[in-house]
């Protein structure tokens, strides 16, 4: 296979969850003195990378008020994010290619996984030039998971998700593709009380 290099390539953070395990939206809890969305909205727009995309569902109103005072971002609603984490998606690539048709790749990231910087998501980026592969994803847990990067001949994959499916569907099917940058941090996301507890000890 031809080595593929992505040059442009922007960002989409998914944060259109109910968190119905937490049972408040967990994109508003606390981290470091920011709430966890803006932390991840922050460590986006550090990369430089463009464009960054915040999908919001779920008490959108109350997440794009918390998103106010942060520059870099395009915030967009997604009105059927009750479908499950596939329809943000979908959303967000559509967003990105209208922002900009010639994007070459796109990371997807989660707000919930508060070890995730700007120096994974340029290294997922160093790592698609280093090998060539087509999608590069972090690595935790023996298994590939987001963030992870996807040249532009995936987004047509990524645009046929449906329901909850998120982009680990095509990071297992696709193994052969797929280059690793090992982020043992990432088995640390905030889905229950329980795990923001052990967050905050």
């Amino acid at each position: 296979m031809n080595k593929i290099r992505v040059g442009r390539c922007g960002i989409i953070l998914l944060a259109a969850g109910r968190s119905s395990r937490m049972g408040n939206p967990k994109q508003l809890l606390p981290y470091k003195g920011k709430s966890l969305l803006v932390h991840a909205a922050i460590t986006a727009t550090a990369t430089g990378l463009t464009p960054v995309i915040v999908v919001l569902g779920a008490n959108g109103q109350l997440m794009e008020k918390e998103l106010v005072a942060e520059e870099g971002l395009k915030i967009i609603f997604n009105g059927d994010w009750e479908e499950g984490m596939a329809s943000s998606i979908r959303c967000g690539i559509k967003e990105a290619l209208e922002m900009d048709p010639d994007l070459d790749g796109i990371i997807i990231m989660v707000c919930d996984q508060p070890f995730v910087g700007p120096k994974l998501l340029t290294k997922l980026l160093d790592t698609q030039h280093e090998t060539g592969l087509p999608i590069v994803s972090s690595h935790y847990n023996s298994s590939p998971g987001v963030p992870a990067l996807f040249h532009k001949s995936f987004f047509e994959a990524l645009l046929g998700l449906k329901g909850d499916t998120g982009a680990r569907k095509l990071l297992k099917e696709c193994k052969e593709l797929v280059a690793i940058v090992d982020f043992p941090e990432g088995k640390i996301d905030i889905d229950t009380k329980d795990d923001y507890a052990g967050l905050k000890t």
